[in-house]
C-alpha cells in the first residue's frame, strides 16, 4: 500500500506511548508501527514510536506554536485549530511552526498530524489538544495627526501600493528555517504597548495592536532578532521606514517607525546585526520600534516568540544566542 493510503486512528492500548514536551505537553498517543510482512517480528528493529509534541501547551489568542512530530518516515500533514500546517525536516522528525488568530475563542483546539511509520505502510494520524486561554488585550485611545485617520485619495493611492508592497514581501517561497539560534529582543528597553491592544485613534479609527511597541532614543540601533534575508527597505505611509526579514519556515520579523534604513532588499543579515535606527516615521505618537512578528500569515505576540525553544537539545546558552530579557523602566 502506498504512503498515501487513507489514514487510521490508533485507539488506546497498553502499548501506547503519549509523546511529551518536558514541561508537560498533551499530545496523542500511537501504538508502534507494524512489522512488514515477511520480517520476524522477534529480529525487527525496534523504532521509537510516532510522538507529538506542543510547544507550549497553554496558549492565549495570537500566540505563536510549534508543532513537533517524530517517528514518521515523511513530511507528516496537519491542523492547528483547523489551520493547515506546513511541517519541515527539523532534527530527529519534522517541525512546524503557526500561529493562533486574535478571534479564536478560548477553549481546546485540536492538533492533528498524519504520517506514515513506515515507508509503504498506512499513515497513522496523531492528535494534541492546546489549551486556549483568555487574551485580556486591553483597549486604549490614542491621538495622533488628522491624516492618519482620514488620509486624501493621494494618500489612500500610496496606502494601497504599501499594501501591494507588503504582500509580495510576505510572499517569499516556504523553506526550511535560515537560523541556527533562537530568537533575541531587537533592542533592550522599556515596553510602552504589548501586542494587542485594541486602539481607537483620535475616537474614530479603531484597530488592534500586531506587535510590541519598545521605547527609544531617535538613532539607537535596532538589530536583527534572527538570521534572515530582507525582504523590504522601504518607506510606507502608516509603517515609515520599514525593515522586513524573512526566517525562513513562513516566519518574518518587522521594524516599524525606523529613523533610517541601514540594509537594502535582498540583503542576508545576522542576529544582532544593526537594520536601521530607532525613529518617529509614519503614523506614531513619538519615537519607538514597533516590532512585529508574522508566522503562516498571521500576526502573532513576539514576546512569546523568544519563549519558544527550535533547539531543544542544545546547551541554552548555545541555542538562546542572545539575550532575550528587556530592561524594566
Amino acid at each position: 500500500m502506498s504512503s498515501h493510503a487513507p489514514g487510521r486512528k490508533y485507539s488506546k492500548s497498553p502499548f501506547l506511548l503519549l509523546a511529551l514536551l518536558a514541561l508537560g505537553a498533551k499530545a496523542g498517543a500511537t501504538e508502534t508501527a507494524p512489522v512488514p510482512a515477511g520480517a520476524s517480528s522477534e529480529n525487527a528493529p525496534q523504532e521509537a514510536p510516532p510522538q507529538l509534541t506542543l510547544q507550549p501547551t497553554a496558549a492565549k489568542p495570537g500566540d505563536p506554536v510549534l508543532v513537533r512530530v517524530s517517528g514518521v518516515t515523511a513530511p507528516p500533514t496537519g491542523t492547528l485549530a483547523g489551520r493547515a500546517l506546513r511541517f519541515f525536516p527539523w532534527g530527529d522528525g519534522y517541525l512546524a511552526v503557526s500561529g493562533l488568530p486574535v478571534e479564536l475563542t478560548p477553549g481546546a483546539a485540536e492538533v492533528t498530524a498524519m504520517g506514515p511509520v513506515i515507508p509503504g505502510a498506512p499513515q497513522v494520524e496523531l492528535k494534541g489538544t492546546l489549551d486556549i486561554v483568555e487574551s485580556g488585550y486591553p483597549s486604549r485611545e490614542l491621538r495622533v495627526a488628522g491624516k492618519y485617520v482620514k488620509p486624501p485619495a493621494s494618500v489612500r493611492r500610496r496606502m494601497a501600493a504599501d499594501r501591494r508592497a507588503f504582500a509580495a514581501a510576505f510572499a517569499q517561497d516556504f523553506s526550511a528555517p535560515h537560523f541556527s539560534r533562537n530568537f533575541a529582543w531587537p533592542r533592550e528597553d522599556r515596553i510602552t504597548a504589548p501586542f494587542g491592544d485594541r486602539r481607537t485613534f483620535n475616537g474614530k479609527l479603531s484597530s488592534q495592536h500586531f506587535g510590541v511597541d519598545i521605547d527609544g532614543d531617535p538613532g539607537t540601533p535596532v538589530q536583527a532578532a534572527n538570521d534572515g534575508t530582507v525582504v523590504m527597505a522601504r518607506d510606507n505611509y502608516a509603517a515609515g521606514n520599514t525593515v522586513l526579514v524573512h526566517h525562513g519556515a513562513g516566519l518574518y520579523t518587522a521594524y516599524f517607525h525606523l529613523s533610517r534604513i541601514d540594509v537594502k532588499t535582498g540583503a542576508r543579515v545576522k542576529q544582532g546585526q544593526v537594520l536601521g535606527k530607532v525613529g518617529s516615521t509614519g503614523r506614531v505618537t513619538g519615537p519607538h520600534l514597533h516590532w512585529g512578528v508574522k508566522v503562516d500569515g498571521l500576526w502573532v505576540d513576539g514576546a512569546n516568540l523568544l519563549k519558544l525553544d527550535f533547539f531543544p537539545h542544545l546547551p541554552p546558552s548555545v541555542a538562546r544566542g542572545g539575550n532575550t530579557r528587556l530592561g524594566t523602566p
